[in-house]
């Protein structure tokens, strides 16, 4: 999976979307390119044996991408496939809160319009949904990849004042694929889909294959389907994906999709009513106005 530098601390400054946000993107551009060959600091963790997981984004509200961006998550899963969200609205949301959790994308689709965009406005990763074809992943690599590994074009973007001037040089080596296996037709292709240099994560997407296959998870059937995907992605050295509420639970997965914006309101909003402390506060004092966000 290639040599990992060491990045130094602070690389990703830790960004708020209060109003009194003077972090500018020039200084985003300079950590980047202090950093050196890999600043995606999702692989670095990836290559040191750690966990990583992403907390779902469906909404344009840019406070809230912000407040999930420093909420803890390694990376942001920003819902393209199955939500009314625009490349400008993502665009904005990216350059506002670019860290410290990484921007990742799942495109509509395969096509080089999606995948240029996607890796134009800053995704450091693509992931790909419904592989069930090695042409699709294999169009997924050539439009996010510049020459000559791909054939993504040198158009214009956010994507240097984002992750730095010699942007060109370093991207191939920092966007990540991940490959999302949804059906039986994926199954049986996950070796030729994961033994793809170019493919860092294969995702074994739960809820996809139950409605693909009318089986639920713990049938013998379904749970057969999801140890072929994980042992061909694991014998070709890649990193197994799931719902994060497979963390900790089942052995060898090491990347996970978080719960959406939505869902964390709700859970949020649940343990206020309970009267939960906030995380450093005893129970029964109560916060400074204006320091909720930060």
């Amino acid at each position: 999976m290639g040599i990992i530098k060491t990045i130094p601390a602070g690389r990703i400054v830790s960004l708020c979307c209060a109003a009194a946000l003077t972090f500018s993107l020039d200084s985003v551009a300079q950590v980047a390119e202090a950093g050196g060959t890999i600043f995606n600091t999702v692989k670095q963790k990836l290559a040191r044996g750690e966990q990583v997981v992403g907390g779902t984004v469906s909404t344009s509200d840019v406070e809230i991408y912000c407040a999930m961006a420093n909420a803890g998550f390694d990376f942001l899963w920003i819902e393209m496939q199955h939500s009314p969200l625009t490349y400008s609205q993502v665009a904005t949301m990216i350059r506002a809160c670019p860290g410290p959790a990484l921007p990742f994308i799942r495109v509509p689709d395969a096509n080089e319009g999606d995948i240029q965009k996607a890796v134009d406005i800053g995704a450091l990763g693509v992931i790909v949904p419904m592989v069930d074809t090695m042409e699709k992943i294999e169009d997924a690599i050539t439009f996010a990849k510049y020459p000559p590994l791909g054939k993504r074009s040198q158009g214009g973007g956010q994507y240097g004042a984002l992750w730095g001037r010699d942007y060109r040089q370093t991207a191939n080596d920092n966007i990540m694929i991940i490959a999302m296996i949804e059906n039986p037709l994926g199954v049986e292709i996950v070796d030729q889909i994961a033994a793809l240099d170019e493919v860092d994560v294969v995702f074994v997407a739960s809820s996809d294959l139950g409605s693909f296959t009318g089986l639920r998870q713990g049938d013998p059937q379904y749970e057969a389907l999801v140890t072929k995907i994980k042992d061909a992605t694991l014998k070709a050295g890649k990193y197994v994906a799931g719902p994060s509420a497979w963390k900790g639970t089942r052995e060898g997965y090491t990347f996970f999709q978080g719960p959406p914006d939505t869902a964390l309101i709700r859970s949020g909003a649940r343990l206020e009513l309970e009267g939960s402390a906030e995380e450093g506060q005893s129970r029964g004092v109560a916060p400074i106005e204006g320091t909720e966000g930060q």
